[in-house]
């Protein structure tokens, strides 16, 4: 980021006008989070990160704002302990801090976690290293952080998630175009603007593709259904679900759309499939050997897409795969850890490095590392990072609704030659799909989720 700043001033850009930019963007985040006449408290520190705060107040003419120049830290513990408004604004420290917070410095931040009023963080924490996620001595546990430019590495760290909450980031601030390419991305709406492609207008059921999915058993016949329905919801032609025979009764009672089948040894999948889905459910004691051991021969040798997620990810053996075919597995970190043998612990420290080495061990396949802010990704080249979703995806049924998503979208094979713009948009709409119904209502499940999926920018 200092070097794209100093790249931007060498070219006659102003600090100022950039400054400007950024607090209009911080102005605008603080809308969306509060209400018209929502009294705001804007702690503004000395340096670059308290102008993009001082100029934040400028531009929120809407809402009384109370600005505090914070020079004398004992003062300012007074204000926020007597602070009983909407919103705290924190620009106090940015990135340029590299010692720890003592004092009243350190007070003054102890005292904005205690006072439970939601915080935002400009730019960075205050107290929280932007490069490794640690904070120094202590760190504001803001409840959204927008971030300028370009995302931080230590905002995403496992540990830093305490201190950031929500990530947001504020791309265009007047900076000249990034001139630095790196592996790791941030996704953004923006990335999937005009996708997916308008359908053409003499499509038929064969056009669109049909998703198998091998999902379901005794216990377990739920995962099949919300596999199936988040599938229907990319709309593909055709879905069939093959499932344990003791579910499925319990499976074709609540599916209407996709055809369901009892799975039998030995049996083809239908020449028309065009993907399959294996492992939502199939967790049951009624699993057969046999079922096992198909999935295995599908993951090394069908010439078709093939996504494995939850308990087939277990089974996948190391190794190639079909030459040319597209293989997906969504495992999060406890799968994961399982696939390669190492502790989640080891996962959540490196991430992206899990990601590669999964893809490296199962074929070169994509990697969808489940999580907050799911990474995707191959052995090689860019991995990009989900901006979307919420600690309400965190109910069973989540995962089986995002494979079955991911499934119905890989299953059409006009878009066959999109796919890793199809992953990630199927993983950031689930994921967005999430916040729109949060932003409606405190509780939902995950019929809910799949009724809106696919429809969130549209209900916003």
């Amino acid at each position: 980021m200092r070097e794209w700043e100093r790249t931007t001033w060498a070219t006659g850009v102003s600090e100022a006008s950039v400054l400007r930019r950024a607090g209009q963007a911080v102005a605008r985040c603080v809308r969306r989070l509060t209400r018209p006449g929502a009294e705001l408290l804007v702690l503004a520190g000395k340096g670059h990160n308290g102008d993009d705060a001082r100029f934040a107040a400028e531009d929120l003419t809407d809402r009384p704002v109370r600005l505090v120049n914070v020079t004398d830290p004992h003062a300012a513990v007074a204000e926020v302990r007597n602070f009983a408004g909407a919103l705290i604004v924190d620009g106090l420290f940015g990135i340029g801090l590299s010692r720890p917070l003592v004092g009243d410095w350190l007070r003054l931040v102890q005292a904005l976690n205690a006072s439970r009023v939601p915080i935002l963080a400009v730019d960075v924490p205050s107290g929280l290293n932007a490069d490794t996620g640690e904070p120094l001595g202590t760190a504001v546990h803001a409840t959204v952080t927008l971030t300028f430019g370009a995302m931080k590495a230590g905002l995403l760290q496992p540990q830093a998630a305490a201190f950031t909450g929500r990530l947001e980031v504020a791309a265009d601030i007047g900076l000249v175009a990034c001139p630095f390419n790196t592996e790791l991305n941030w996704t953004v709406p923006e990335d999937f603007t005009h996708f997916p492609p308008p359908r053409p207008v003499a499509g038929h059921k064969g056009t669109f593709g049909h998703l198998a999915i091998i999902a379901g058993s005794q216990g377990y016949h739920g995962a099949a259904v919300l596999a199936a329905r988040g599938a229907l919801r990319a709309m593909p032609g055709l879905v069939s679900v093959f499932t344990t025979e003791r579910a499925y009764a319990l499976v074709a009672a609540q599916l209407a759309q996709a055809m369901v089948h009892p799975w039998v040894a030995g049996a083809s999948l239908p020449k028309s499939c065009s993907a399959i889905l294996i492992g939502p459910g199939l967790a049951g004691v009624d699993v057969p050997p046999a079922l096992v051991q198909e999935a295995v021969r599908l993951w090394q040798e069908s010439p078709l897409p093939v996504i494995a997620d939850a308990s087939a990810l277990a089974w996948l053996p190391r190794g190639p795969t079909h030459a040319g075919a597209l293989r997906v597995v969504t495992p999060h970190p406890g799968e994961a850890a399982a696939m390669l043998g190492i502790t989640k612990a080891g996962v959540l420290t490196d991430r992206e490095g899990t990601l590669r080495e999964i893809a490296r061990s199962r074929g070169g396949c994509w990697v969808v590392l489940k999580g907050r802010h799911t990474l995707v990704g191959r052995a090689d080249g860019e991995v990009f990072v989900n901006s979307s979703g919420n600690p309400q995806l965190a109910q069973g049924g989540s995962g089986d609704v995002l494979a079955g998503y991911l499934g119905g979208w890989l299953a059409q094979p006009l878009l066959r030659d999109h796919t890793g713009l199809i992953i990630r948009h199927a993983v950031w709409e689930h994921g967005h799909t999430a916040e729109v119904l949060s932003a409606r209502q405190r509780a939902w499940e995950m019929a809910e989720l799949v009724q809106l999926l696919g429809n969130s920018m549209t209900n916003t």
